[in-house]
């Protein structure tokens, strides 16, 4: 590839003048009223995420240091949290389901680039956590990742490819430990 066809690849944007313009808004509204709130005022911020097309059920508890790229493309279901200072990239879908915790300082992220092409084309596929599911401390979930129902991603692992229901994982990459039992009520 010429070298100038590679720096005009790279000049022009993934992102459309209205997604530029929404990325800019939400990023203020996210560093200042989103992070000025109080601990535990997650109406407001389930307010702000769904006024920016965040789909999240009336249950769902964000802290206030979370990090949301592009929240229009987040959906959460029941009981859900995400603690202080994860970060849900998500540049492509992210879909998480009930009863799932997403602990502090992990790191869903739902972008890449095409490594294959010399002009690293940016990459948006989805990740679909589901139901009752655990994302420990900082772990990483990785883009096109499927977390299965119940499944446990442990502190400070790593993954990248799907993660089996009701299985428990942890490493890097991350392995699977053993079987997760029932849930007791």
């Amino acid at each position: 590839m010429d070298p100038e066809d590679l720096a005009s690849d790279r000049a022009l944007s993934p992102y459309s003048f209205r997604e530029k313009v929404a990325r800019v808004l939400w990023g203020l509204t996210q560093a200042t009223l989103f992070r000025w709130t109080f601990h535990n005022w997650y109406g407001l911020r389930r307010a702000l995420l769904g006024l920016f097309g965040a789909k999240l059920h009336p249950t769902v508890r964000i802290r206030r240091s979370v990090l949301v790229e592009c929240p229009w493309n987040l959906s959460m279901g029941a009981d859900c949290s995400i603690g202080d200072r994860a970060i849900v990239y998500c540049l492509g879908p992210v879909t998480v389901g009930a009863r799932t915790t997403i602990s502090q300082g992990a790191h869903i992220c739902a972008g890449s680039h095409d490594y294959r092409k010399r002009s690293m084309p940016l990459l948006r596929p989805p990740i679909d956590i589901g139901s009752d599911v655990w994302i420990a401390a900082d772990a990483f979930v990785g883009p096109k990742v499927r977390v299965g129902d119940g499944a446990i991603l442990g502190a400070r692992a790593v993954a990248t490819t799907h993660l089996e229901p009701w299985t428990i994982y942890s490493g890097n990459p991350a392995q699977a430990v053993k079987a997760r039992g029932a849930i007791e009520e």
